[in-house]
C-alpha cells in the first residue's frame, strides 16, 4: 500500500528516516510517498505545501507527518490545523502512558485524550475590531460535539475502557461549553456500561498533576484538548513520547506532536520515539497488529534498558544509533 510521509521542519527529516528504516525492517510493504511542507519549504519555495501533497493524501487516505514550525503571533496558520480542517479529521487521538525507564513523577499513567479537531477557537475566525481590540469567535456546534463524544465512547467500548470524562468550562461559557456538555450527556446515555462524568478544565489540570490514575478517557473541545494533551505528555516524560492520530471518515494523519527543535536539527540528536509510536498507531489501524506490538515492545524495552537512548532521557545515543538498536530488537 501507499502512504504519504511528510518530514516537516527541523528534526523532522532525521526522524522520518527512522520511520522508513523501521518500516523496512518490519517488512510492512508500505510505499512511502515523501512530500515537503512547513516553514523551511515556504522559505525556499514561497508556499507552505509541496504541490500534489493534498491530492496524494486524499488518494492514499493515510499519512504520517513530522513537526512543522508555526510563527507565533504572525504569519501563516498552523499546517496541522489546515490539514485537519481540509480533510475533516475531526478526532485527535492521543494515548498517554508511562514508560519504564523514563524518569517521571508518576509510574501509573494510562490515559487517552480525545480532542475535537475542527472547530472552537482553532477555527481561526478572528479579526481586529479597531487598532486596540482583537476578537476571536469560539465556534461550538451540536453536530461536531455529538460526533466527538460518540467517538470517545466508541473508543472506550472497543478498547475496554471504563470511564469517559468531559472537559469543559460550562460554568462560565454557558452557551458554547454548555452545548458541548449537553451533547456529552446525551451521548453518554447511549453507553450505560461506561461510567461518564465531567470536570471543569482548571480543576482537571490540578487533578491530573495530583492523581492522574483517576482518569481514563478524556474528551474535550479543541483548545482544552490541545492544552491537556501536552500536560499529560509531561506526566510520562514529555512530548518525545507523545504520538497522535488525526482521524476522519476518509483520511487519517498520524504525527509526532512535539516541535521541530531547530536548536538540534541536523545534529542527529533527536529522539524518534514519538513518530515511531505514531507509526505503531498507524500500523494497528491498518490491521498490522503484530508489527505494531513488535515496534511498541521494542521501544519500551530499549528505553527501559537505557544503554542506547538519546540525550533527552539521559543517554548519549544519536538518532541513528537509537534507530539501529531498535531495529536490532525487532
Amino acid at each position: 500500500m501507499k502512504a504519504v510521509l511528510i518530514p516537516g521542519d527541523g528534526i523532522g527529516r532525521e526522524i522520518a528516516q527512522s520511520v522508513k528504516a523501521v518500516s523496512k525492517a518490519l517488512d510492512t510493504g508500505i510505499e512511502w510517498l515523501e512530500y515537503e511542507a512547513g516553514a523551511e519549504y515556504a522559505a525556499a519555495h514561497g508556499e507552505l505545501l509541496q504541490p500534489g501533497l493534498l491530492d496524494e493524501i486524499e488518494r492514499c487516505g493515510w499519512a504520517l507527518k513530522g513537526p512543522t514550525a508555526t510563527p507565533i503571533g504572525k504569519g501563516f496558520r498552523s499546517i496541522n490545523v489546515q490539514l485537519r480542517q481540509r480533510f475533516s479529521t475531526y478526532a485527535n487521538l492521543r494515548p498517554v502512558s508511562s514508560l519504564p525507564g523514563v524518569p517521571t513523577r508518576f509510574d501509573n499513567v494510562d490515559l487517552v485524550i480525545v480532542r475535537e479537531n475542527t472547530e472552537d477557537l482553532y477555527k481561526g475566525i478572528e479579526y481586529m475590531l479597531d487598532d486596540n481590540t482583537a476578537n476571536g469567535i469560539k465556534l461550538i456546534t451540536r453536530s461536531a460535539s455529538l460526533r466527538i463524544c460518540r467517538f470517545a465512547f466508541d473508543y472506550a467500548r472497543r478498547h475496554g475502557r471504563k470511564k469517559v470524562t468531559a472537559v469543559h468550562k460550562a460554568n462560565i461559557m454557558k452557551l458554547t461549553d454548555g452545548l458541548f456538555l449537553s451533547c456529552f450527556r446525551e451521548v453518554a446515555a447511549e453507553y450505560p456500561e461506561i461510567e461518564a462524568n465531567d470536570v471543569i478544565i482548571d480543576a482537571l489540570c490540578m487533578k491530573l498533576v495530583q492523581r492522574p490514575e483517576q482518569f481514563d478517557v478524556l474528551v474535550a473541545p479543541n483548545l482544552y484538548g490541545d492544552i491537556i494533551s501536552d500536560l499529560c505528555a509531561g506526566l510520562v516524560g514529555g512530548l518525545g513520547f507523545a504520538p497522535s492520530a488525526n482521524i476522519g471518515d476518509k483520511v487519517r494523519i498520524y504525527e509526532a506532536v512535539h516541535g521541530s527543535a531547530p536548536d538540534i536539527a541536523g545534529k542527529n540528536m533527536a529522539n524518534p520515539s514519538a513518530i515511531l509510536m505514531a507509526f505503531a498507531m498507524m500500523l494497528r489501524d491498518l490491521d498490522h497488529g503484530d508489527a505494531a506490538d513488535r515496534l511498541t515492545n521494542a521501544i519500551h524495552s530499549l528505553v527501559q534498558e537505557g544503554t542506547t537512548v538519546t540525550a533527552d532521557i539521559g543517554g548519549t545515543a544519536t538518532t541513528t544509533e537509537f534507530t539501529d538498536a531498535l531495529i536490532a530488537r525487532l
